[in-house]
């Protein structure tokens, strides 16, 4: 039998190991750019064409190589940042592998242009797939300048599962977030297709936060800061009322983004029962640690960490944000401040006080002082024509419901002779029990959440947020679906402010924005003005409508436009259904009843929630 293993060439080796370090243009900026950072760089231009599928060109002033350290730079697991295994422990940079310019140089074609300072002439190299096409020296400036074009132009496969340039380059932005926040003292400038996507001038934190993400979510900011022998934490939470569905969260550790399911839980805990169920708060908290007392040597992505003593941190970081939370002005403060302030006496000891007075006349009459008007003999002209109609028995409020809530009216079928039911001409088979004297079905509603009544098989209970969300994604999706959504005029417009990330994603959704009913106006410099909003969302907080619209959208797996629309559908639903607690009338659950089963699909929202769940007779006696 013939030998069959064999050892792969270093080109193939080379493309395995990039199909986990570069999975996309955004991998890309983010090796080179952390690369820069730990070359000491203080300013760092992007410039990318094609949301990085054509080219990328990552331009720092760090210290720079030398012509044989460009070699080997692009050579697997060749590194600066360690030495021996050890090394890992005491990590102060962010790469250590020696695997991101080796990955790259296989998938793509890049060109490298570098010089230190204590050289005169730099050093140009090129390579295509792996292979080394040209090196040489060039005239340059102190630094390094990698040109990376045509990713992934050797791997079809790869290239053809990118997303579009929208999608591609809302990830970019949403990375170099990351590295921004974490080195507010480094100016960072960016150009996609020839135009300037932002500029920042080294800054405070909390100033590159303000940046980033606009000047409101730097008035809902409380600074925390708490040091202890394992831990130094310092950063930025959100008051509870900056609180919504999808909030900007970020852990940093020695300078490195990661993600930390666990003490997310410990930053939540804090506001539990202070904001709503479901919601979050933004936030932006930096480790400081011992190097040794962490392993970020994980996931080739390195944002999983382990940390040695978690559940120590864990209740370090709790008391933190709740130290802060309390330290704000969330809750209502006493003043004591009595300057200026009208000087009241206290009332002494045995002291009389006089009980006040009222003077009545007793002999007024205002009927036997002045002269009517004409008009008042003539009163019931005012309603001549006018008589009740007895068969008058859901009011318009029903129909305005209607039309709010599912764009159409439902009506009672004519009840039976022989029975004290009424069947609903919906999609349903539920049969109701009525009120003999109105013949509507009778409804109670339970701590404002859960709608009940009785039907012919048992126990009827809806879900009254579930139900309403099921009835409008229908219409909001049938709305963008036919393009004929409504629009109400703001009386002042309200201006939005988008981070980088989330402008990028507005150009995906702007044509069903405007299906919707929204009117939105693009003031430059990450801002919008909203002039009009769908009726549906009347007094609701349009800013953070879309904005969790956008965020929602960005955050999908997949770029298929009709996953984006349920996405929006279902978002925008949420938003303005009928809240938790909001008492409601019989002939307002009436209506979001049958608007509910006239729908085919009425059991479950479409995110999978329950909005209707029946207890059936012989449950129930077994109960009792």
């Amino acid at each position: 039998m013939s030998d069959v293993i064999r050892l792969l060439p270093d080109s193939v080796a080379n493309q395995i190991a990039a199909g986990e370090v570069i999975q996309r243009p955004s991998s890309v900026i983010k090796e080179l750019v952390e690369n820069a950072v730990d070359a000491g760089a203080t300013s760092i231009n992007i410039v990318i064409t094609d949301a990085g599928k054509t080219c990328i060109q990552v331009i720092d002033n760090g210290k720079g190589m030398s012509v044989t350290d460009a070699r080997m730079a692009f050579e697997r697991h060749a590194t600066s940042k360690i030495r021996m295994a050890s090394d890992l422990f005491a990590l102060h940079t962010m790469g250590f592998r020696g695997e991101a310019l080796a990955s790259i140089a296989a998938v793509a074609q890049v060109e490298l242009r570098t010089r230190t300072e204590d050289e005169e002439v730099g050093t140009s190299i090129v390579i295509e797939g792996s292979q080394v096409k040209s090196q040489e020296p060039v005239a340059c400036p102190k630094g390094s300048n990698f040109m990376v074009k045509n990713l992934f132009y050797n791997v079809p496969a790869r290239r053809k599962f990118l997303k579009s340039d929208h999608t591609e380059l809302s990830n970019i932005l949403a990375e170099m977030e990351r590295i921004m926040l974490v080195n507010p003292g480094i100016s960072f400038t960016m150009r996609h297709n020839g135009n300037d996507l932002y500029s920042y001038l080294p800054s405070t934190t909390k100033k590159r936060i303000v940046d980033i993400f606009g000047r409101k979510t730097g008035q809902q900011l409380l600074h925390i800061a708490v040091t202890t022998q394992l831990a130094t934490i310092d950063g930025f939470i959100g008051t509870p009322a900056s609180s919504r569905k999808k909030a900007q969260q970020f852990f940093f550790v020695n300078g490195r983004y990661m993600r930390h399911p666990y003490f997310n839980k410990a930053v939540m805990e804090a506001y539990d029962k202070i904001i709503p169920a479901g919601e979050q708060v933004p936030y932006f908290i930096y480790f400081t640690v011992d190097p040794a007392s962490i392993d970020v040597n994980i996931h080739p992505t390195k944002t999983e960490i382990k940390f040695e003593n978690e559940q120590s941190i864990w209740q370090i970081l709790l008391s933190a944000v709740r130290e802060g939370i309390a330290h704000s002005s969330s809750v209502p403060a006493i003043d004591f401040d009595t300057d200026g302030m009208p000087d009241i006496p206290p009332l002494t000891s045995g002291g009389k006080t006089d009980v006040p007075r009222v003077s009545v006349n007793d002999s007024y009459n205002p009927f036997d002082h002045g002269h009517r008007r004409d008009s008042d003999n003539n009163w019931r002209e005012l309603y001549e024509g006018l008589r009740r109609n007895d068969d008058f028995d859901a009011g318009s409020w029903d129909d305005d419901l209607a039309n709010a809530v599912g764009g159409g009216t439902m009506t009672p079928a004519a009840p039976d002779d022989n029975a004290d039911t009424i069947v609903l001409e919906s999609k349903s088979n539920e049969t109701f029990f009525t009120d003999e004297s109105d013949k509507t079905s009778i409804y109670f509603q339970y701590k404002g959440r859960y709608i009940l009544t009785s039907v012919a098989s048992g126990l009827l209970i809806i879900d009254q947020h579930h139900a309403h969300v099921r009835i409008l994604y229908d219409r909001f999706r049938r709305m963008i679906d036919r393009h004929d959504g409504n629009s109400q005029g703001l009386l002042f417009p309200e201006i939005l402010t988008l981070s980088p990330s989330e402008e990028a994603m507005m150009p995906v959704i702007a044509d069903d924005m405007q299906a919707l009913g929204f009117e939105i106006t693009n003031l430059g410099g990450g801002s919008y003005s909203i002039s009009a909003v769908p009726p549906e969302l009347n007094g609701a907080d349009y800013v953070k409508v879309i904005g969790e619209m956008l965020r929602s959208v960005a955050d999908r797996a997949k770029d298929v436009k009709d996953d984006l629309r349920t996405s929006m559908a279902l978002n925008l639903a949420k938003s303005s259904a009928i809240p938790y607690g909001q008492v409601l009338s019989t002939n307002e659950m009436d209506n979001l009843v049958a608007h509910l089963l006239a729908l085919p699909d009425h059991k479950m929202t479409p995110d999978g929630k329950r909005t209707i769940v029946t207890i059936k007779d012989d449950e129930l006696n077994k109960m009792f």
